[in-house]
């Protein structure tokens, strides 16, 4: 019982976790632009210097956390993690100024990091033939976390631009003091280990990547496509107060769509695609769904084409777990670890470099200036742009690697 207690709480933290990133999203353009009293172009700016400044210390952090929770336990972690994460929720919401928001977004990177202690402790408590199961439930938790998380904002965005952050700092708390009582330690003593700073170096998974030389324009496709990827969480909101004059609802009613698309295909559809068109064949398909929902994105003139468009969007979802089954496929079964600490370091940096990008994108061509062309969909279009160059990328990856057989079958 207790066990089911414990995985019970795991659940809810990653659900309750993904909620509240999801919650603030619908109202972040309209609090950027009373903080600063500046136009949405300027406010994409600044959140996609806040979206960057999460990832960073998400990065730098996360492998940090993951060495004191082998030496300290899980618990002790978790729980701080998620009373940090509801600290930083409610500085953001009282937040009268750019420099508090970043501060505060610096903070929920370094608290945020509780999905990797997750895992983590679902590993320490799973029998070796539920683990995958279990780690599907994680997945399953993050993915309905990140579809009601923007619905709740945008509901709740229609009371004030500030009310989804004290909601989602209550729900922080609310699970850190449900954890408390009811959270066991997974990690047993004598499977503890020192603290050690070499394993918390971030850019281990990054380095690794000399292992795999053969895979180099794959891991190259990898990073390009999640730069180009990355734009619907970093200019979403942004674009659709711009272009189509969406309001907090309206903006997380279109974002839980997207989530539901994705859910749909890589929890259903991709099981009856692969089987039938390899991996390979899925991959490149899924990517050129990519590329032309993006480019329907970027010329999109009203709400209706862009909801038109969003299947074309979610077949797009199927590149990733395509792409990780080549990988994975390639390489020996005892480097498998070391395969997804390269990709998520990719991942990682591509976290950073994109909102950076194409948030300045935004800001470029979303001002009606004289003389000024105004797209305010341009960050769509280079990340087509993206997108097309990890395809070709990904085409002569497989043939260097040897896959031309399952490209051509």
């Amino acid at each position: 019982m207790l066990k089911s207690n414990a995985l019970l709480f795991i659940f809810i933290t990653v659900t309750l976790d993904s909620i509240g990133l999801g919650i603030i999203i619908p109202v972040l353009p309209d609090l950027l632009k009373q903080v600063m009293n500046a136009g949405i172009g300027e406010a994409a700016k600044w959140g996609g210097i806040l979206t960057a400044s999460y990832a960073v210390t998400q990065f730098l952090f996360g492998p940090f956390l993951g060495s004191l929770s082998d030496k300290f336990g899980r618990r002790p972690v978790l729980l701080l993690g998620l009373v940090v994460l509801s600290i930083d929720y409610l500085i953001m919401g009282f937040a009268n100024s750019i420099w508090i928001l970043l501060i505060g977004r610096l903070l929920a990177g370094a608290a945020g990091s509780t999905f990797t202690i997750a895992n983590a402790f679902v590993a320490d408590v799973s029998p070796a033939d539920k683990r995958a199961a279990n780690f599907g439930m994680l997945g399953a938790a993050f993915g309905l976390g990140f579809i009601l998380g923007p619905v709740i904002g945008g509901l709740l965005g229609d009371l004030g631009t500030r009310a989804p952050f004290f909601a989602a700092a209550a729900l922080a708390m609310l699970n850190a003091c449900y954890g408390y009582f009811v959270l066991p330690e997974s990690l047993k003593p004598e499977n503890r280990r020192d603290f050690s700073w070499r394993a918390s170096n971030p850019l281990a998974g990054i380095l690794m990547i000399r292992r795999f030389p053969a895979l180099g324009w794959i891991f190259l496709s990898t990073f390009l496509y999640n730069i180009g990827h990355f734009v619907y969480p970093a200019i979403w909101s942004y674009w659709g107060v711009e272009r189509f004059n969406w309001k907090p609802l309206d903006i997380g009613i279109t974002l839980a769509v997207v989530g539901i698309g994705f859910a749909v295909v890589q929890g259903g559809l991709i099981r009856k695609i692969i089987p039938r068109f390899g991996e390979t064949k899925t991959a490149i398909g899924s990517l050129l769904f990519t590329i032309v929902a993006m480019i329907f994105y970027g010329f999109a003139s009203s709400s209706w084409l862009v909801y038109l468009t969003l299947p074309f969007a979610a077949l797009g979802g199927m590149v990733g777990p395509a792409i990780n089954g080549i990988l994975s496929n390639a390489i020996p079964e005892d480097e498998q670890g070391m395969l997804q600490g390269v990709i998520s370091g990719l991942t990682a940096i591509a976290t950073i470099v994109s909102p950076l990008l194409l948030t300045q994108l935004f800001y470029r061509f979303s001002e009606k200036a004289d003389g000024q062309l105004y797209l305010p969909g341009a960050p769509f279009l280079a990340a087509s742009l993206l997108v097309i160059l990890a395809l070709l990328a990904f085409i002569v990856g497989v043939r260097k690697a040897g896959q031309v057989d399952s490209l051509q079958g």
